[in-house]
C-alpha cells in the first residue's frame, strides 16, 4: 500500500458540471478519485483517525498538523480508486458560532464526502456536530453530500462524557451514518467508516451506469428486417398454395 503525504494547499472547489470538476473525478493513472475531508473540534483524534485508516497503524504521539492531504488506493467493489483524505485544523466556537477560516471552507467545498468526528471524552466536541453539519451542507447547497459522524475514543469509558447512543440519535436525526470507533484498538471500525463513504461517492460518480443497463435490458432486440420479410413472403406463398389446392 502506497501512502503519499502532500503539504500543498487545496485549490478552490470547481463549479459543478465544469471541465475542471470532471477532471477532479480522476486521480493517478486515470483512476476515479474520491476526496474526503475530516473535520471536528481540536483534540478529538482526527489525525490519528486518518493515519489509522491509511496505514492500519495507531500513532499515539504525533504532531498535530494544520491540514495535511494524504493519498492512497483502495479496492471498492472490484475497482481500484484513488482516495484523497484531507486532515483539517480543529474547529473552535466563539459566541455560540463556529469559527471556520477560509482554508477549512476550501477543504469542505473540495470534498466529495465528509467525516465529522467528536470524542466521547469531550462533550463540547459533541455539541459542535449539529452546527458543523449545517455549515457543511451550506457549503454544498444543491448537492447530496455523503456525511458520516464518528464517535472516537470508545475505549476510554472511565472518562466518558458522551454516551455513544446520543451520537447515534443525533446522526440519525441529521440523516447521517454513525460509527463508534476506538482508533487505538480497532482498525476495522475505522476502515468501515471510510469505506462506506468511498462506496457512496463511487456510486454518485456513475449516476447513469445502472439505469442505462436497466433500460437496455428492457428494450427488446429488434428483429432482422430480412427475416421479417422472409416470413411475410413465406406466408403469402403458403396462402396462395392453399387457395390453389382448394380451387382444384
Amino acid at each position: 500500500m502506497r501512502l503519499i503525504q502532500n503539504m500543498c494547499t487545496i485549490a478552490e472547489y470547481p463549479a459543478p458540471g465544469s471541465a475542471a470538476a470532471a477532471d477532479c473525478c480522476l486521480g493517478a493513472a486515470g483512476r476515479r478519485l474520491v476526496k474526503i475531508a475530516v473535520v471536528g473540534a481540536s483534540g478529538v483524534g482526527k489525525t490519528a483517525l486518518v493515519v489509522r485508516f491509511l496505514t492500519k497503524r495507531f500513532i499515539g504521539d504525533y504532531e498535530r498538523n494544520a491540514g495535511n492531504l494524504y493519498t492512497r488506493q483502495v479496492q471498492i467493489e472490484g475497482e481500484t480508486l484513488a482516495i484523497q483524505v484531507q486532515d483539517t485544523p480543529g474547529i473552535q466556537v466563539h459566541e455560540n458560532s463556529l469559527s471556520c477560516n477560509e482554508q477549512l471552507n476550501r477543504c469542505i467545498r473540495w470534498a466529495d464526502a465528509v467525516v465529522i468526528v467528536f470524542s466521547i471524552t469531550d462533550y463540547k466536541s459533541y455539541e459542535l456536530i449539529g452546527q458543523l453539519h449545517q455549515h457543511v451542507l451550506q457549503l454544498h447547497l444543491g448537492t447530496r453530500l455523503p456525511v458520516v459522524v464518528v464517535a472516537n475514543k470508545a475505549d476510554l469509558l472511565h472518562v466518558k462524557q458522551v454516551d455513544p447512543q446520543l451520537g447515534l440519535q443525533l446522526a440519525s436525526m441529521l440523516g447521517c451514518l454513525f460509527y463508534e470507533v476506538s482508533v487505538s484498538e480497532n482498525y476495522n471500525d475505522v476502515y468501515n467508516a471510510f469505506h462506506v463513504l468511498c462506496k457512496e461517492v463511487s456510486h454518485k460518480q456513475q449516476p447513469n451506469s445502472t439505469p442505462e443497463k436497466r433500460r437496455t435490458s428492457l428494450i427488446p432486440r429488434p428483429k432482422s428486417p430480412n427475416m421479417q420479410d422472409l416470413k411475410r413472403r413465406f406466408k403469402q406463398a403458403l396462402s396462395a398454395k392453399v387457395r390453389t389446392v382448394t380451387s382444384v
